[in-house]
């Protein structure tokens, strides 16, 4: 069955049976706007949005596995404000030829990731067109002081939660060819299937960046294009420079031995440059109780003289792999 052989209203009756209504929804899917509950007085929204071929690919993950995976990217934002999640809308384009249930596997691959994460998905918008497009808007709320990006100062340490290289491991192999597309698990993956899973869906450490927040961070961030590029962010937000010690992320390399060696790559290279695992990127005082899950991988420091700000490894400024305007970005 293809979508073209379903109707508008039946697609509809699909996703409110699929997608979970949440705590703080008042008016959810149905009318011409949902409602939520903001108690606060405020809210935290953030939106992303991927394009089939080109953030990813039928031929390498399920349908569940997509949908799974822009809601995380999602979610992710939220926390690393310091905030929890409460609703999501989502705008789709679809192929009128697409598979009904492959669609429907993205249905509930993102309804099940709001589920888990407390949050609701309340609305949105359905289109045809030539590729699968999914764009989500998160709305949140913010137990405690909202966590930005541009508050590093000197002194503070620099820590990650979550994984760091996984999903740049997954995606290397099955760029390079190294592995089935259509295995799954470890038994027909072996070591590799941590990397392949983390690639397809990511599972950020969501929480983590309440937890952080509440630990007192002066700054936080997604790690949503890996530490090169996310942390020369925040060092350029904050007007500061931002140092990696070299034996905290060798340590985080020595985890991605199992790839590296299929692959004939730099581990270090996926540890600095791997985005898409959601983690969060957060500078703490100087002699902080790092929360649970948090690593310290680094740390911050004023600008020299004539010294930019940014981020440094080995003394080497940083570049990150992901620019989606630049010619010679990793795709």
């Amino acid at each position: 069955m293809k979508l073209a052989d379903l109707s508008e209203a039946q697609l509809v009756s699909h996703f409110r049976r699929s997608f979970p209504r949440g705590e703080r929804t008042i008016i959810g899917i149905g009318d011409d706007c949902a409602q939520v509950a903001a108690p606060e007085g405020s809210f935290v929204v953030t939106t992303d949005v991927m394009v089939e071929d080109q953030h990813f690919h039928f031929s390498w993950s399920s349908g569940y596995e997509v949908g799974a995976r822009v809601a995380a990217q999602n979610l992710a934002d939220i926390d690393a404000m310091g905030g929890r999640p409460s609703a999501l809308v989502a705008s789709v384009v679809a192929p009128r030829d697409m598979d009904a249930e492959v669609f429907f596997d993205v249905v509930r691959g993102m309804g099940e990731r709001a589920r888990l994460a407390g949050a609701g998905v309340v609305g949105g918008d359905l289109s045809a067109g030539e590729k699968l497009v999914i764009s989500v808007t998160a709305f949140g709320y913010c137990p405690g002081p909202v966590v930005r990006r541009d508050g590093a100062r000197a002194g503070d340490v620099v820590a990650v939660s979550g994984t760091l290289g996984f999903s740049y491991a997954g995606l290397d192999l099955l760029e390079g060819g190294f592995v089935d597309p259509a295995a799954r698990g470890r038994e027909e993956l072996g070591d590799l299937d941590p990397f392949l899973r983390t690639y397809r869906a990511p599972q950020p450490p969501l929480g983590s960046g309440v937890a952080a927040a509440a630990a007192g961070a002066h700054a936080m961030m997604d790690l949503s294009d890996g530490p090169a590029a996310d942390a020369t962010r925040m060092a350029v937000a904050s007007g500061v420079v931002i140092e990696f010690d070299r034996g905290a992320m060798e340590r985080e390399a020595r985890l991605l031995e199992a790839p590296a060696g299929v692959c004939g790559a730099d581990p270090l290279r996926w540890v600095l440059q791997g985005g898409e695992e959601h983690g969060m990127l957060a500078a703490f005082p100087q002699g902080s109780l790092l929360p649970e899950g948090f690593r310290a991988v680094g740390w911050v420091r004023d600008c020299g003289a004539a010294e930019s700000a940014g981020a440094l490894f080995d003394g080497e400024v940083l570049r990150g792999a992901w620019d989606h305007f630049s010619s010679d970005s990793v795709d």
